[in-house]
């Protein structure tokens, strides 16, 4: 775009558009709706139970009873989509997660009973079997401790099935295996669930921010000293990620994901640009965490930071953010 402009100071003044509100509004490039937001919620087995994040102020983890609450309410505040993560309990974790295929198990479980309470509200589900693997990692593991690719991909398609079965819209693999979208995409289409969704995390970094994330889903303590670096995206690489996403696209995925977010609003912008498809950026827990943190120590005003935040992702380009602010945000749009 061109900055050549043929009026100058005086005559042209930025700061006179600037002066009023009703200026200002008229003005303003990009703007953010309930609709632009999705909720990340962590479920519990039992009922009425609620449980605290104490790495995440104002999040908490709950049983399905009271998450059913949760779900009337972002349905009257218009936000669209809810993201479902579980925090099992320790004895159904194995070395090989199968419990993500359950179709009894937590998930598939609340998907039915969320789509039977509000049938309008979109179900995203997270294809990934962290939160159920002993070792605390996305997939299967050697006895070196290595990620097994092709192994793993077989049982997120198991995964990704038991979801589409209970009625989840969409599915999010976030375990960033090589040939995991083309896999799912398959399998769904040969059973029948050609209207599922993919969301792929298709950039998914390797980030310190997702600490207090681990801690929610109960697998942090499982991690230990381990990583994920082998897998998941170097935070040092840009142009690797427009790989991935295109890789993902091939396969069949409808949407794709950047994450985290904030840190990562320059890749955001070079996947929406480039491919011009529904694109996605997750404001993880570290991000939420850091703006709780700052505003109960008074250094930072906490609603008027977490709009900004927000609006800096639609402005870098993306369709739609998770974001554990999504029902205070609903409520300052109301």
């Amino acid at each position: 775009m061109s900055t050549t402009l043929s009026a100058q100071f005086p005559h042209l003044r930025m700061r006179r558009m600037r002066r009023d509100t009703f200026s200002r509004n008229l003005m303003r490039e990009n703007h953010v709706t309930a609709s632009d937001l999705i909720y990340p919620v962590f479920l519990v087995d039992g009922n009425n139970r609620v449980e605290t994040i104490a790495s995440m102020p104002g999040v908490e983890r709950m049983s399905l009873d009271k998450l059913l609450e949760v779900a009337d309410d972002c349905v009257a505040l218009g936000i669209p989509v809810l993201a479902l993560f579980p925090s099992i309990d320790n004895h159904l974790k194995t070395d090989d997660g199968v419990e993500a295929t359950n179709p009894d198990g937590l998930i598939p479980r609340a998907i039915r009973a969320l789509k039977a309470r509000c049938p309008e509200l979109g179900i995203l589900t997270d294809i990934a079997l962290d939160p159920y693997t002993s070792h605390g990692q996305d997939g299967l593991i050697n006895e070196d401790g290595y990620v097994l690719n092709d192994e793993t991909t077989e049982m997120l398609v198991r995964q990704a099935l038991t979801h589409a079965a209970a009625g989840a819209d969409i599915v999010a693999p976030s375990d960033m295996m090589d040939g995991r979208i083309g896999a799912i995409r398959s399998a769904l289409e040969e059973q029948g669930f050609i209207y599922t969704r993919i969301m792929a995390y298709s950039a998914k970094y390797a980030s310190a921010f997702y600490g207090p994330f681990r801690d929610a889903v109960g697998s942090a303590g499982n991690l230990g000293k381990s990583n994920k670096a082998n897998y998941q995206m170097d935070p040092a690489n840009s142009d690797e990620a427009l790989r991935e996403v295109a890789l993902d696209l091939a396969e069949g995925a409808d949407m794709v994901m950047v994450k985290p977010g904030m840190p990562y609003l320059d890749i955001v912008r070079r996947v929406k640009d480039e491919f011009k498809v529904p694109t996605f950026a997750y404001q993880v827990s570290g991000e939420y965490a850091m703006i709780k943190a700052a505003a109960q120590n008074g250094w930072l005003d906490h609603d008027k930071t977490m709009m900004e935040a927000i609006l800096a992702f639609k402005r870098a380009g993306a369709d739609g953010i998770l974001t554990y602010f999504a029902r205070d945000i609903a409520r300052l749009l109301k």
